[in-house]
């Protein structure tokens, strides 16, 4: 078995990925033994859920939860993860600098599952969301 992924490799994944490069999302933490990861995501103008508007759109914050569950996986699996299907509960307006904590529940032979944590600039819990992933594809 080859040794988790290190959060520069992370960051050199998502940098390959035309969609997140355009999110702006940085890996700012990676704990393969903890299964925990975390990305941030800054507000931009094109991620404003209205014009001028100080808020994310929720298809942005749904977008980083999506992401931190599937890289806290590939993180330990070096392999790329389907998603099965995510949700998310949006607590409060996000504005700011975002970031997602991701912890692992299961990480099994065919299923994934994984917890996120989406915290503003002022630690307030703004959203949380769960997402079931498929088993690592060969890399």
């Amino acid at each position: 078995m080859s040794a988790p992924m290190t959060a520069t490799e992370i960051q050199s994944w998502l940098d390959s990925s035309p969609f997140i490069r355009f999110l702006g999302l940085q890996c700012v933490e990676a704990d393969a033994q903890a299964g925990a990861l975390a990305l941030s995501m800054p507000l931009r103008k094109e991620l404003e859920r209205g014009a001028g508007g100080p808020q994310f759109h929720g298809g942005a914050v749904a977008s980083l939860i999506d992401t931190a569950g599937t890289f806290a996986l590939i993180m330990g699996a070096r392999a790329p993860v389907p998603t099965i299907n995510f949700r998310v509960d949006y607590l409060r307006p996000s504005s700011g600098l975002l970031t997602a904590r991701a912890v692992v529940r299961r990480a099994g032979k065919t299923v994934g599952v994984v917890d996120v944590d989406v915290y503003d600039e002022e630690q307030r819990l703004t959203a949380v969301g769960r997402g079931c992933f498929g088993a690592p594809a060969a890399a």
